[in-house]
């Protein structure tokens, strides 16, 4: 926001330089951007933030002077004289969209004589960046600039209809601008209307064909309030944004909407001449007068600013600031009533921080001893933790992608099937606008990039936020996976998954049963669940996929989900004495329907082999016309211990036999010899 140094002196007496000014107001948040000669007159550049939209005008950032050098403030009272006619015989307006436009008034100001503004004004104008058109459009930009609250003059006779309608745009309507350019417009736009066709871009930019001109007479000013969504939302679609936009995204005084209205009429009145007709059209709600007093308890300030500012003090500033103090300090509470300039002023906190900037953050010791207290890992990080020290200490390596992906990545792994993605849209983002639901299509590409790099088999993780519902706080819309890919084969993958359960939870159980994707190759994925509950899924990826992203060389997948893990996490070490006595290794070799999982044959060897076994593992699998066609063979690694004692062979063998009479009967296994 660049001010001017005369015109702030309407409303403030500046006794001081320059440089104190803006150092003062910079210590209170409004940080100078940087000081520039303009003809008689200085230009002032400061830093707004988006929730001070009171100071994106004069008389607010004269009010900020005013309190930081206890001054007098001077806002002009306006009071415009009228005739006898009233506004409502000239001219109507209507609201269809109060969603978008709470509110709206109107004034008509009869046989105006357009021509320049004068020195003073093309001046303080010429002092901000603003170019000179004419009286009256300079004088709207004026009021603009001076108060925060965007205007626009209409030429009445242009106006079909001579009445207003505030709607939303129809699809496949379009306006042209008072910048000359069409613009197409859509139904979630708000559009000021005549009675045939959209005249403006509410909140955003006029219409051209309704502009002030030489030949114009009549004048309809407009002073509205729009809902800030809209007005951000509508101005980064059409790629459109003006001072009025800029305002509008950030919020208006609605109190002070009459008072912009009455000050435009006033100058347009003093300099271009005409008839004001008498009582303005005041269309949809009436603001909200009155707030709910603010509690602040004066024995707080201290405590967290570290600092003693006296009650007296601290109501003076909150006052000179604007607020309306009820009753008079009493059991050591205020209350106070922020102005309608500042919304942003909703508990107690924010009243200690209007003292804090006012009073002088430099009043504030640097050298006190600041309490401070141990602080420990949550559960979650401390899940994360072991998480990632299995993954890296399985050969991946941590990537960070993006959470924004395209259309064609998007579709490159659905393993919850096709659920309706959420976008944005944003003149930033025009393609990769939706986001991700599973971490896996990035972390593919990331694959691609190693390959094209010569860097072959990159084994890549990622833990981070996907996004499936429009749920904001809901847990289950946006859980937080586990997800990595690899080119080494599923059992592998699979033994990397087991790690993180145990890693977590010592007595995890992980299974696997067989699962239909899309993306994965047949018969070559599966649901993973841990102790019973689905935990995400794993699988090579299609032959489809992987040339699609050119990649080199099969691809293993996997994407769990950390929610899951957590819940069923145990940090804390289980003591397990350690067995003194060896243990046995059987290795036995089975021929299998093609249809048998391993999970069927690790379940059922478990159940037969009894407590003896200790370890039941995959060591390999064969396929060929020695065993037939539909036929596998695996080979399945029996490990047998006892706590107590050394196994005798009888021992080992009774087991074993169990197991391949168990195999033989429930998954008619033959034992290769």
């Amino acid at each position: 926001m660049i001010v001017s140094w005369n015109w702030l002196k309407e409303y403030v007496d500046l006794d001081m330089s320059v440089d104190e000014l803006t150092h003062r107001l910079t210590m209170s948040g409004l940080n100078l951007e940087g000081i520039e000669d303009a003809s008689d007159d200085t230009a002032v550049d400061l830093e707004v933030t988006s929730n001070r939209p009171d100071c994106l005008g004069h008389i607010g950032v004269a009010r900020e002077i005013s309190v930081l050098f206890d001054k007098k403030l001077t806002i002009p009272e306006q009071s415009p004289t009228t005739i006898d006619e009233q506004t409502t015989a000239a001219t109507s307006v209507e609201i269809e969209c109060d969603d978008l436009c709470p509110r709206y008034i109107a004034r008509v100001i009869r046989g105006v004589k357009i021509g320049p503004s004068p020195e003073w004004l093309r001046s303080r104008l010429a002092t901000l960046g603003v170019a000179a058109i004419n009286n009256v459009v300079d004088i709207t930009n004026y009021v603009l600039l001076e108060c925060a609250q965007p205007l626009h003059a209409f030429d009445f006779e242009k106006l079909n209809g001579q009445k207003i309608i505030v709607r939303r745009a129809r699809s496949g309507e379009k306006l042209t601008a008072i910048d000359q350019r069409d613009y197409e417009l859509s139904p979630e736009m708000c559009v000021i209307a005549d009675a045939e066709r959209p005249v403006a871009i509410g909140g955003v930019m006029g219409g051209l064909d309704t502009e002030i001109s030489g030949s114009t007479v009549n004048v309809l000013i407009e002073v509205a309030d729009f809902a800030r969504l809209s007005i951000r939302n509508t101005a980064r679609k059409l790629n459109l944004h003006s001072p009025s936009s800029f305002r509008f995204e950030r919020g208006i005084d609605a109190i002070g909407m009459d008072w912009a209205s009455r000050r435009c009429c006033q100058l347009i009145l003093e300099l271009a001449g005409g008839e004001l007709l008498d009582q303005a059209v005041f269309a949809g709600t009436q603001p909200e007068t009155s707030k709910q007093p603010i509690t602040l308890r004066f024995d707080q300030i201290a405590r967290i600013l570290g600092i003693d500012i006296s009650p007296e003090t601290s109501a003076r500033i909150l006052t000179e600031l604007g607020m309306q103090q009820h009753g008079e300090s009493a059991n050591g509470n205020g209350q106070f009533v922020p102005p309608s300039w500042r919304r942003d002023l909703t508990r107690e906190a924010d009243l200690i921080e209007e003292l804090a900037r006012v009073h002088g953050y430099e009043k504030i010791p640097d050298n006190e001893a600041v309490p401070m207290g141990l602080s420990a890992k949550s559960h979650h990080d401390r899940v994360v933790d072991r998480v990632r020290r299995v993954l890296t200490g399985s050969g991946f390596f941590e990537a960070m992608t993006m959470t924004f992906v395209d259309e064609k990545t998007f579709g490159r792994f659905q393993p919850r099937g096709e659920l309706p993605p959420l976008t944005v849209e944003h003149s930033s983002r025009t393609k990769q606008n939706i986001l991700r639901q599973s971490l896996i299509p990035s972390l593919l590409e990331s694959r691609r990039e190693n390959e094209r790099r010569g860097n072959f088999d990159a084994c890549l993780f990622e833990i981070a936020d996907v996004y499936l519902a429009n749920a904001p706080g809901n847990p289950a819309a946006e859980p937080r996976t586990i997800g990595f890919v690899s080119g080494q084969p599923i059992v592998e993958v699979k033994g990397v998954a087991e790690a993180i359960a145990k890693s977590a939870n010592d007595g995890a159980d992980v299974s696997v049963q067989p699962c239909e994707i899309a993306q994965f190759t047949e018969g070559r994925g599966a649901e993973v669940r841990l102790n019973g509950e689905l935990w995400g899924w794993i699988g090579e990826i299609s032959r489809d996929v992987s040339d699609e992203l050119d990649l080199r060389d099969a691809v293993t997948v996997a994407e769990l989900d950390l929610g899951v893990l957590e819940s069923q996490a145990n940090l804390i070490p289980q003591y397990s004495e350690i067995s003194m006595f060896p243990s046995i290794s059987r290795d036995l070799n089975f021929v299998l329907d093609e249809c048998v999982t391993w999970q069927q044959i690790e379940d059922t060897v478990r159940n037969a082999a009894g407590q003896l076994v200790e370890d039941i593992s995959f060591s390999g699998q064969f396929r060929g016309k020695q065993i037939g066609a539909d036929k596998k063979s695996y080979v399945v690694t029996l490990e047998f211990r006892a706590p107590d004692r050394t196994l005798t062979n009888e021992e080992v063998e009774t087991a074993q036999s169990n197991v391949i009479a168990a195999c033989e009967e429930k998954l008619r296994a033959e034992l290769r010899q």
